[in-house]
């Protein structure tokens, strides 16, 4: 259990650190102004050279931690972290406008001290010279964003004003009317040129919202072809349950057995009016006949394929009394209820 809680709890880490990895590369330098005099002004009512930050993915972060630096030391890759940070400005801790939120910005200024405010960066721009400028994540090591400023004439700056078909980030200087501390920078002609896919690409340079949005798709698709098939079984399952209840329906086999019972009444009250009519058979040998048909037919009244009852007459000898007499019995002559009688009992079939 241990072991599985420590698993898990490297993997949360490996994640977290992707997400964040992933969110800070969506921070980026759009506006740098390396020469104000007529410009925007601090607490202090001072003028001071500017940066502008950009958060360009659609999620808060907080920029506290990182650092900006214009020494070109620091590309130097046999520095180690400890020494790379002492010659970078950290953007401290403490001030809730570090936390950019979606497609926001956020301007610090320049030539500064921390000590005026939490803003403030002590990172040198000089105004008469071109310089680099470069964005680092919070370990000092991962280069996030950088450009070269060139030398700039009093309060124009250099800004990004988007991304041609490679890729290539697009920088222009803006006069002092068109600079835009603070805002989205004003858009160029090229531009207003870009497909969708460019501007996708700008708004997503690392593939961090496609990566989402693909899993989402994946992840819809899954779920509606489980509900497909889920209803798909249940419509299959009905259909079996009422081919089963359709087979095993009693209406039709009611029918035949009503049709089967008038057909043997009046087969019955056929038999018995021919009894009445003879008068050398006793009706009680009709009545017994009667009674065991009913009674046979109700044994087998489930068998509804034929619904015919035969009737075979089988010498058994029963008749031999009247087989050895010349005339037939009277049914008013008075009987010798002495001599022997021979039930009669016809086979069925």
């Amino acid at each position: 259990m241990n072991k599985l809680k420590l698993l898990l709890g490297a993997l949360l880490t490996v994640a977290s650190q992707s997400v964040l990895g992933q969110g800070a590369k969506n921070i980026v330098i759009s506006e740098v102004l390396t020469s104000n005099k007529t410009s925007i002004v601090d607490e202090f009512g001072k003028r001071e050279a500017w940066l502008e930050l950009e958060n360009r993915s659609y999620t808060t972060y907080n920029v506290r931690g990182m650092f900006i630096t214009t020494n070109e030391k620091v590309l130097d890759k046999s520095l180690s972290a400890p020494e790379r940070i002492k010659l970078m400005s950290i953007i401290p801790n403490g001030d809730v406008r570090t936390n950019i939120g979606a497609r926001q910005h956020l301007v610090f200024f320049l030539n500064s001290s921390p000590a005026n405010g939490k803003l403030h960066l002590s990172v040198q721009t000089p105004d008469s010279a071109s310089v680099w400028v470069a964005l680092y994540n919070g370990n000092g090591v991962e280069l996030i964003d950088s450009v070269r400023v060139p030398v700039l004439p009093p309060d124009c700056s250099y800004a990004f004003v988007g991304t041609d078909n490679d890729g290539k980030r697009l920088w222009a200087v803006k006069s002092a009317a068109e600079v835009t501390p603070g805002i989205e920078n004003a858009i160029s002609g090229d531009e207003t040129k870009k497909t969708g896919v460019d501007k996708f690409k700008e708004q997503d340079p690392h593939g961090f919202a496609m990566a989402i949005m693909a899993m989402g798709i994946v992840f819809l698709c899954l779920a509606l072809l489980w509900l497909f098939f889920t209803v798909f079984g249940l419509v299959m399952r009905h259909l079996d349950t009422a081919k089963k209840v359709a087979n095993t329906h009693p209406i039709k086999p009611i029918t035949r057995t009503v049709e089967k019972t008038a057909e043997m009444a009046h087969k019955t009250g056929n038999i018995l009016q021919e009894g009445l009519d003879m008068k050398g058979i006793d009706m009680e040998v009709y009545m017994a006949v009667i009674g065991m048909a009913l009674r046979q037919y109700e044994d087998d009244v489930h068998d509804v394929e034929s619904g015919i009852i035969t009737i075979k007459s089988k010498d058994t000898g029963w008749d031999d009394e009247y087989s050895l007499m010349t005339h037939w019995h009277d049914p008013f002559t008075p009987r010798d209820h002495n001599a022997p009688t021979i039930p009669t009992t016809p086979e069925l079939h």
